[in-house]
């Protein structure tokens, strides 16, 4: 798992349409972990404090997989579950949804709101865009000025995104895809006779 690609939204995406009466809302967002899923999912609530409903659900690439939905107050399989089969259908992770719902005095009946919300997260993740990404992984490397010089060669030359900091000593924050971190690593140890000191930021 830790050096395939894997579908995912590329921005936030929004969605809204009216059915019957009812104002449908759809939102979509990249989430890495499932505390970024969830902040996501409290921070529609809150834009939405009187709702009838927000449904969540999301996809978070862990191990193993974890799937979340609710149907937030519908009735049984009616939000929650469509929500996610769409994600899944869509083979997208590292992505949360919120349906925000306002009632408009019609009852839509089940099949009503399960199609109503799997269009809602349909148009969001369609909004979002959806693009192929690598997993990566963030380094901490810190060496001394007389190494900055070939380690920030390195790091340039493995096409990884980076900052650097120069104090003291030179720290470079360092995003690179999880199949290249080894060799990375190996190359700037090479490169400073064991100087560099490595970290792996969670």
């Amino acid at each position: 798992m830790a050096g395939e690609t894997y579908r995912t939204v590329a921005e936030r995406g929004e969605a809204a349409f009216e059915i019957r009466g009812s104002e449908f809302v759809g939102y979509a967002a990249p989430a890495d972990t499932v505390e970024a899923a969830e902040a996501f999912v409290d921070a529609i609530r809150e834009r939405h404090p009187d709702a009838t409903h927000n449904v969540p659900a999301y996809r978070v690439r862990a191990d193993p997989l974890r799937e979340y939905q609710s149907d937030a107050g519908e009735p049984t399989g009616s939000a929650g579950k469509p929500a996610l089969n769409v994600l899944q259908q869509r083979d997208v992770e590292n992505v949360a949804v919120v349906v925000t719902r306002y009632y408009g005095g019609t009852n839509l009946g089940v099949g009503g709101l399960a199609r109503a919300y799997s269009r809602a997260v349909k148009e969001a993740v369609d909004d979002a865009g959806v693009v192929e990404e690598r997993p990566h992984d963030r380094l901490r490397i810190t060496v001394e000025y007389d190494d900055s010089g070939t380690v920030r060669g390195i790091i340039e030359s493995a096409d990884a995104e980076f900052e650097a900091t120069y104090e003291a000593d030179v720290s470079f924050a360092v995003r690179v895809p999880t199949a290249e971190r080894e060799a990375l690593c190996d190359r700037v140890r090479s490169a400073t006779s064991g100087r560099a000191d490595i970290s792996v930021e969670e």
